[in-house]
């Protein structure tokens, strides 16, 4: 079925009286809901407003300039408008049916498979893709980290955690160096944003695309937490798909010191991550449920704790 013309009104928002039913997907940054709406009981579409204001006209341009290049593990867009005006910009997707977001050892390795093969392209066939994406970069996040040592100390208690365990992690600072490889990344790789469908894998929400090292996706694949998208990380599982990367992707690296580099990155992130939620906790400013955010707190301090022990096993091995 063909869209008709005025499925979007001038003011940005779809023409009720076209439509059959529609069901609220998500909420973004800034309010505006994304939603799946029905033109008949058989043909559905997915309408996105500009959820985040900073990336006005960036998913569209990922869409026409680096995704060509991949096989269809993306819904495709299939009308958009762009405009000044935050509100005015649109875009209508192909709807790939209802999405499970389970967080399951086949959909991870799926989902890292395909993150290598993304990382394996040459980053000189794209042009004018971002430096920078959703997030400060990782030395960025050690830089703020570092000015809130003595307050993330000070929460330790609470986090059923010893100063011994993470001192160690902030000694590494002042000789840190990660590879300076860069890889086209995602950008925003989290349970919410690759999903597995009744006959194919999805990776979902592109305008966060940039270049960043390969920890960035992995990251955000292994050890990054969400409020919706509860998850359960193990150290022998992170390794395996840690593992399973490393057999997957074409570029040259040495395996050990990659995993060590890894654990570090995750440990480092999920100290930021750890003084967001608290933060979020403290203000409670009701994004989200209480509940919701301890779970969360509850699993990146686990994730902390595993990758902290793995990276101090590996150094005491050198």
């Amino acid at each position: 079925m063909e869209l008709p013309e005025n499925i979007v009104l001038a003011n940005g928002m779809l023409n009720e009286g076209l439509i059959l039913k529609k069901e609220p997907l998500y909420q973004g940054m800034n309010g505006r809901f994304v939603e799946r709406f029905y033109l008949s009981p058989s043909a559905s579409y997915i309408f996105k407003p500009l959820t985040n204001n900073g990336q006005l006209g960036r998913e569209v341009w990922v869409h026409e300039h680096v995704l060509p290049s991949f096989p269809a593990i993306f819904p495709k867009i299939i009308s958009y408008q762009i405009s000044d005006s935050p509100d005015l910009n649109w875009m209508i997707l192909e709807d790939l049916g209802q999405l499970s977001h389970d967080f399951n050892g086949e959909t991870v390795l799926g989902v890292i498979k395909w993150a290598a093969w993304w990382h394996s392209l040459p980053t000189d066939q794209f042009t004018d893709v971002p430096s920078s994406g959703l997030k400060p970069r990782i030395e960025e996040i050690v830089a703020d980290i570092s000015r809130q040592q003595e307050k993330f100390f000070q929460l330790l208690p609470k986090l059923q955690m010893e100063e011994r365990q993470v001192r160690p992690i902030f000694s590494l600072f002042d000789r840190l160096v990660f590879s300076k490889k860069l890889v086209l990344s995602h950008g925003d790789l989290h349970s919410g944003n690759f999903a597995v469908t009744a006959d194919r894998f999805a990776v979902l929400d592109w305008e966060h695309l940039h270049l960043n090292t390969p920890y960035w996706d992995l990251y955000h694949v292994l050890d990054m937490s969400h409020p919706l998208f509860p998850k359960k990380m193990t150290s022998q599982f992170r390794e395996r798909a840690l593992r399973s990367y490393l057999a997957e992707v074409e570029l040259e690296l040495d395996g050990e010191a990659f995993l060590h580099e890894y654990y570090l990155f995750s440990a480092i992130f999920s100290i930021w991550m750890i003084l967001l939620i608290q933060k979020d906790l403290d203000a409670d400013a009701g994004k989200w449920p209480v509940e919701q955010l301890n779970a969360q707190l509850e699993e990146t301090v686990s994730c902390l704790k595993q990758c902290a022990a793995a990276l101090f096993e590996g150094l005491e091995g050198l």
